[in-house]
Parts: structure tokens; sequence; C-alpha cells
């Protein structure tokens, strides 16, 4: 169900089908200044939910659909959204229109990148390319402003509405447990370090009031957020440079940091306190980021703050 969670901001919760994927991906709604703006629609799986909660919400009419980053599960529901949208135009990092318009090879890394996962947010449908603004036409809508924030992805960004900040994954997957936020780094291979912190700090020094997450809800404490995502960070890769230095076995080399995180970690204190299945995802996604990780320090050698 839609919920208002801020003035004319609606989080649409776009459950899955498999276990422990409840609240797990968000899609938001906006209405400013007579506009109807969507943010991430998620992939094609859940288009028919999305279309129940924009009727829900008596959207008629969807004036601009932004995208933070172009992975399947936030952006592979575009082309089927469009269909049902003709009048809805795009926005995204220009570099990644061609990715959008023919999708094969996004589709093809997409399965690369999460095997049989993939088939649960459903085929990528091509989009228009009629539909998508350039830079500078979006700048001049006035609605919204894009923040360039590459560390979640080379192709992410966040995007700032007065003092909401749509921050999609550059600070991490966010999760409302009853006993506290939770919070988990989000950088699989190809990992960056300096490139993730700096998006970080770019993001932490806007003055914003909320920010809402692609994965999942929203966060009233900004600064606190983002000191807690910083020092996850360095954590992250500190802990899997310990291991990697002192020889861990290979096999048991992204268990063994996932569970030195679950100790050390404090943003991810609630996690034993997870559904089972919540639990199996959240292990799948870290490990995926510590093997990013893993690699980076590889390539880059030890890490130098």
């Amino acid at each position: 169900m839609a919920r208002e969670i801020y003035d004319n901001i609606f989080l649409i919760d776009l459950d899955q089908p498999r276990r422990g994927f409840e609240k797990f991906i968000s899609s938001w709604l906006v209405r400013r200044e007579g506009a109807t703006i969507l943010v991430d629609p998620g992939p094609s799986s859940s288009i028919p939910r999305l279309e129940e909660e924009l009727e829900t919400l008596a959207v008629k009419k969807i004036d601009f659909v932004l995208i933070t980053h172009i992975h399947i599960d936030h952006v592979g529901g575009l082309g089927h959204l469009l269909e049902r949208h003709p009048e809805a135009r795009v926005v995204c990092k220009p570099s990644t229109v061609r990715h959008l318009t023919e999708p094969s090879k996004l589709s093809a890394a997409s399965r690369q990148a999460l095997g049989d996962l993939a088939d649960l947010y459903g085929t990528i449908r091509p989009s228009p390319e009629e539909a998508f603004l350039d830079e500078y036409e979006a700048s001049r809508v006035g609605l919204f402003e894009t923040v360039e924030t590459p560390g979640h992805a080379s192709h992410h960004r966040c995007y700032l509405m007065g003092d909401i900040l749509f921050v999609g994954e550059a600070a991490g997957v966010f999760y409302p447990h009853e006993s506290g936020p939770y919070l988990r780094l989000a950088s699989p291979a190809p990992f960056f370090y300096d490139v993730y912190r700096s998006s970080l700090l770019k993001a932490a020094s806007l003055d914003v009031s909320h920010l809402c997450f692609a994965h999942y809800g929203f966060c009233d404490d900004p600064p606190r957020l983002f000191d807690a995502a910083l020092n996850q960070l360095d954590l992250w890769v500190a802990l899997t440079e310990k291991r990697l230095n002192a020889g861990e076995d290979e096999e048991l080399f992204e268990e063994s940091v996932f569970e030195d995180l679950l100790k050390r970690d404090r943003a991810m204190t609630w996690y034993r306190e997870f559904p089972r299945d919540v639990q199996e995802r959240e292990r799948y996604f870290a490990v995926k980021s510590i093997r990013g990780i893993h690699h980076w320090i590889q390539k880059n050698g030890a890490v130098r703050q």
C-alpha cells in the first residue's frame, strides 16, 4: 500500500514474489507544483502492483520519471510503464539512455550479476527514445535538481526536491526495523572506494530533512545516517583487508568477513532480529559487496585514509 510519508510524497512498496523480498524495493510518487513525478518505477514484475497503487492515488498522468540508476530492480519496468503512460518524460544519466532504448546488454549484464534472481524481476522492454529528456531540458523543468553520486554504480545519481533527497542506493540499503534502523553497504563489483566515499560526502553536504531510499523507505535524520554510512564503508574495507592480509582460506573468506561485520558494524545491529528469509537476502547481497571490495583491494593495495 502507498503511504504518504511527507507532504505529497508517497512511498510505494514494490513487494516481490519471493520470500524475504517484501519491503525491499521502493518507488516514490511526488506531487509538486501541479506535476506528478515518479522516482524509480522498479522492475517489470511489479508494474501491475505499481499501477494499482497509482490508481489508488488517483494518478491519471505522470509528468516525469526520474531514474537513480539503471539496475534491473529499479528501471526494468520503465518500458512497460511508458506503454501505459506515453506522456511521461524520463530523466536519467544521458549515457544510459542507449541501454534503455535497446536493453539487450542491460538484460545480459543483469543475468550475469544476479543469475536466476534476474528472472524474479522480469524482462526489460525497450523504452522509446523520444521519452527521454536531455540534460538541458531536464535542468529547465525546475522541480528537481540532479546530484551525481557514482558510488553504487557509475551511472548513479540522486534527486533533490526542496529539502528531500531521493538517495537511491548512494548510502546503501536501509531497513526500518522496529528496534531501530538497519543500514547495509551496497557496492557489488566493480567497487571504487574513493568514488563511493566522495559520493557519500557529497550527498551528506546537502541540507536535507529526509532521505528517500530505493531500498527501502525513508530516514528523517540524514546527518546521523550519513555518519553511519561513512563509518560502515571504512569498516567494511578495513575488515576485508584484515582477512585478506591474514591469508584467510578462499572458500571461507566472504562468510568470515560477513561474520566479522555482524560483530563490529553497529549499523547492522538488528540483523539477527530479522525473519530468516530477510537475513538470507541480506547475507546474499552483503557477500556481493564484500566480493567487490575484495577484488578492489587485490587490484589497488591497502587503503590509505
